[in-house]
Protein backbone atom coordinates (compact mmCIF):
# COMPACT_ATOMS: atom_id res chain seq x y z
CA UNK A 1 0.00 0.00 0.00
CA UNK A 2 0.64 3.50 -0.54
CA UNK A 3 2.39 5.61 2.76
CA UNK A 4 1.64 9.09 3.36
CA UNK A 5 3.81 11.69 4.36
CA UNK A 6 1.75 12.28 6.97
CA UNK A 7 1.57 8.95 8.20
CA UNK A 8 5.28 8.83 8.45
CA UNK A 9 5.39 12.11 10.44
CA UNK A 10 2.72 11.29 12.60
CA UNK A 11 4.88 8.28 13.07
CA UNK A 12 7.92 10.13 13.96
CA UNK A 13 6.18 12.54 16.49
CA UNK A 14 4.89 9.44 18.19
CA UNK A 15 8.09 7.48 18.21
CA UNK A 16 11.11 10.13 17.91
CA UNK A 17 12.51 7.46 15.46
CA UNK A 18 13.78 8.29 11.52
CA UNK A 19 11.98 9.31 8.58
CA UNK A 20 13.13 6.37 6.95
CA UNK A 21 12.65 3.76 9.86
CA UNK A 22 9.08 5.53 10.54
CA UNK A 23 8.59 5.03 6.35
CA UNK A 24 10.32 1.16 6.44
CA UNK A 25 7.89 -0.22 9.35
CA UNK A 26 4.85 1.43 8.26
CA UNK A 27 5.37 -0.24 5.33
CA UNK A 28 6.18 -3.48 7.18
CA UNK A 29 3.08 -3.44 8.62
CA UNK A 30 0.90 -2.00 5.95
CA UNK A 31 0.19 1.35 7.33
CA UNK A 32 -0.89 0.46 10.91
CA UNK A 33 0.39 2.76 13.39
CA UNK A 34 0.37 0.82 16.34
CA UNK A 35 1.80 -2.02 14.79
CA UNK A 36 4.63 0.13 13.46
CA UNK A 37 5.17 1.70 16.61
CA UNK A 38 5.37 -1.86 18.36
CA UNK A 39 7.84 -2.62 15.29
CA UNK A 40 10.13 0.56 15.91
CA UNK A 41 10.06 -0.59 19.85
CA UNK A 42 10.97 -3.94 18.89
CA UNK A 43 14.00 -2.89 16.65
CA UNK A 44 14.88 -0.02 19.06
CA UNK A 45 15.16 -3.09 22.00
CA UNK A 46 17.51 -5.42 19.56
CA UNK A 47 19.67 -2.01 19.19
CA UNK A 48 19.99 -1.34 22.14
CA UNK A 49 21.41 -4.32 23.53
CA UNK A 50 24.28 -4.43 20.91
CA UNK A 51 25.26 -0.88 22.44
CA UNK A 52 24.77 -2.23 26.44
CA UNK A 53 27.97 -3.21 26.52
CA UNK A 54 29.90 -0.24 25.75
CA UNK A 55 31.39 2.13 28.19
CA UNK A 56 29.47 4.83 29.16
CA UNK A 57 32.02 7.92 31.92
CA UNK A 58 30.33 10.74 30.31
CA UNK A 59 27.14 12.22 31.45
CA UNK A 60 25.17 14.31 33.99
CA UNK A 61 24.52 14.29 38.03
CA UNK A 62 21.04 16.40 37.87
CA UNK A 63 19.23 17.74 40.92
CA UNK A 64 15.56 17.99 41.34
CA UNK A 65 13.51 19.36 44.24
CA UNK A 66 10.11 19.37 44.77
CA UNK A 67 8.55 21.62 46.52
CA UNK A 68 11.42 21.77 49.16
CA UNK A 69 9.93 18.64 50.34
CA UNK A 70 11.23 16.17 48.24
CA UNK A 71 15.05 15.97 47.02
CA UNK A 72 16.51 13.58 44.44
CA UNK A 73 20.20 13.82 43.20
CA UNK A 74 20.47 11.41 40.15
CA UNK A 75 23.63 10.40 38.09
CA UNK A 76 23.02 9.29 34.08
CA UNK A 77 25.61 8.06 31.96
CA UNK A 78 26.72 8.51 28.22
CA UNK A 79 29.68 7.40 26.33
CA UNK A 80 30.22 11.30 24.97
CA UNK A 81 30.32 14.56 26.51
CA UNK A 82 28.41 15.67 23.39
CA UNK A 83 25.35 13.08 23.63
CA UNK A 84 25.65 14.63 27.02
CA UNK A 85 24.91 17.98 26.70
CA UNK A 86 22.14 17.58 24.23
CA UNK A 87 18.41 18.92 25.31
CA UNK A 88 17.38 15.55 24.80
CA UNK A 89 19.84 13.99 26.86
CA UNK A 90 19.17 16.61 29.39
CA UNK A 91 15.31 15.61 29.65
CA UNK A 92 15.54 12.19 29.86
CA UNK A 93 18.13 12.90 32.91
CA UNK A 94 15.38 15.57 34.26
CA UNK A 95 12.32 13.10 34.01
CA UNK A 96 14.31 10.09 35.51
CA UNK A 97 14.71 12.23 38.82
CA UNK A 98 11.41 12.97 38.77
CA UNK A 99 10.27 9.67 38.75
CA UNK A 100 12.88 8.79 41.42
CA UNK A 101 10.93 11.41 43.69
CA UNK A 102 7.22 10.30 42.84
CA UNK A 103 7.77 6.55 42.48
CA UNK A 104 10.43 6.32 45.51
CA UNK A 105 12.71 3.29 43.87
CA UNK A 106 15.60 1.98 46.32
CA UNK A 107 17.30 0.60 43.59
CA UNK A 108 18.37 0.90 40.30
CA UNK A 109 18.07 -2.69 38.81
CA UNK A 110 16.85 -6.06 39.77
CA UNK A 111 20.86 -7.20 40.08
CA UNK A 112 21.35 -4.29 42.48
CA UNK A 113 18.83 -5.50 45.16
CA UNK A 114 20.87 -7.75 47.99
CA UNK A 115 20.13 -11.64 47.84
CA UNK A 116 18.76 -11.57 51.40
CA UNK A 117 16.40 -8.96 50.64
CA UNK A 118 15.24 -10.67 47.81
CA UNK A 119 14.98 -14.16 50.08
CA UNK A 120 13.04 -11.85 53.12
CA UNK A 121 10.82 -11.09 50.37
CA UNK A 122 10.38 -14.47 48.93
CA UNK A 123 9.37 -16.05 52.32
CA UNK A 124 6.78 -12.89 53.03
CA UNK A 125 5.13 -13.58 49.72
CA UNK A 126 5.23 -17.90 50.54
CA UNK A 127 3.59 -16.71 53.78
CA UNK A 128 1.09 -14.88 52.36
CA UNK A 129 0.08 -17.39 49.89
CA UNK A 130 0.14 -20.09 52.09
CA UNK A 131 -2.27 -17.79 54.66
CA UNK A 132 -5.02 -17.62 51.45
CA UNK A 133 -4.96 -21.55 51.39
CA UNK A 134 -2.45 -22.84 48.92
CA UNK A 135 -0.66 -25.82 49.52
CA UNK A 136 3.45 -25.05 49.76
CA UNK A 137 4.16 -26.65 46.62
CA UNK A 138 1.72 -24.04 45.16
CA UNK A 139 2.78 -21.27 47.08
CA UNK A 140 6.49 -21.16 46.02
CA UNK A 141 5.12 -21.07 42.19
CA UNK A 142 2.32 -18.44 43.39
CA UNK A 143 5.67 -16.23 44.83
CA UNK A 144 7.83 -16.38 41.43
CA UNK A 145 4.79 -14.36 39.41
CA UNK A 146 4.37 -12.16 42.72
CA UNK A 147 7.98 -10.98 43.28
CA UNK A 148 7.70 -9.16 39.80
CA UNK A 149 5.13 -6.97 41.65
CA UNK A 150 8.25 -6.32 44.66
CA UNK A 151 11.02 -5.59 41.68
CA UNK A 152 8.38 -3.13 40.54
CA UNK A 153 8.13 -0.96 43.81
CA UNK A 154 11.92 -1.07 44.61
CA UNK A 155 13.70 -0.92 41.11
CA UNK A 156 13.76 2.28 38.67
CA UNK A 157 14.14 0.45 35.77
CA UNK A 158 11.20 -2.40 36.45
CA UNK A 159 8.90 0.87 37.09
CA UNK A 160 5.87 1.78 35.43
CA UNK A 161 7.48 5.07 33.13
CA UNK A 162 5.14 7.78 35.15
CA UNK A 163 4.38 9.49 31.95
CA UNK A 164 3.50 6.70 30.08
CA UNK A 165 2.54 4.13 32.38
CA UNK A 166 1.92 1.22 29.81
CA UNK A 167 5.97 1.07 29.02
CA UNK A 168 8.42 0.46 32.28
CA UNK A 169 11.34 2.85 32.09
CA UNK A 170 13.58 0.20 31.39
CA UNK A 171 11.89 0.11 27.90
CA UNK A 172 12.08 3.53 27.67
CA UNK A 173 15.92 3.72 28.38
CA UNK A 174 16.54 1.02 25.54
CA UNK A 175 14.29 3.31 22.79
CA UNK A 176 16.79 6.62 24.01
CA UNK A 177 19.28 4.42 23.25
CA UNK A 178 18.48 3.06 20.29
CA UNK A 179 17.45 6.70 19.31
CA UNK A 180 20.64 8.72 20.29
CA UNK A 181 23.13 5.89 19.08
CA UNK A 182 25.15 5.53 22.67
CA UNK A 183 24.87 3.63 25.35
CA UNK A 184 23.02 5.20 28.35
CA UNK A 185 23.56 4.21 31.80
CA UNK A 186 21.23 5.26 35.21
CA UNK A 187 24.11 4.81 37.36
CA UNK A 188 23.05 5.99 40.75
CA UNK A 189 20.29 8.19 43.03
CA UNK A 190 19.89 9.12 46.17
CA UNK A 191 16.32 10.90 47.70
CA UNK A 192 15.59 12.86 50.58
CA UNK A 193 11.78 13.16 52.00
CA UNK A 194 11.66 16.23 54.74
CA UNK A 195 10.66 13.99 58.04
CA UNK A 196 11.85 10.57 56.40
CA UNK A 197 11.72 8.17 59.56
CA UNK A 198 10.37 10.62 62.30
CA UNK A 199 6.81 10.46 63.15
CA UNK A 200 4.11 12.82 61.06
CA UNK A 201 1.01 12.99 59.47
CA UNK A 202 -0.03 11.07 56.33
CA UNK A 203 1.00 13.46 53.26
CA UNK A 204 1.46 12.09 49.67
CA UNK A 205 4.29 13.78 48.16
CA UNK A 206 4.83 11.65 45.65
CA UNK A 207 1.15 12.11 44.03
CA UNK A 208 1.98 15.91 44.05
CA UNK A 209 5.24 15.02 42.10
CA UNK A 210 3.03 12.95 39.37
CA UNK A 211 0.57 15.85 38.98
CA UNK A 212 3.00 17.92 37.99
CA UNK A 213 4.44 15.60 35.48
CA UNK A 214 0.98 16.00 33.89
CA UNK A 215 0.19 12.04 34.62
Amino acid sequence: MSITAAQVKDLRERTGAGMLDCKNALVETNGDLEKAIVLLREKGLSQAAKKSGRIAAEGLVDAYIHGGRIGVLIEINSETDFVAKTDEFKEFVRNMAMQVAASNPKYVSIEDVPEEEVEREKEILKHQAMNEGKPEHIASKIVEGRLGKFYEQVCLLEQPYIREPSMKVKDLLNEKIAKIGENIKIRRFVRYEVGEGLEKREENFADEVAKQMNV
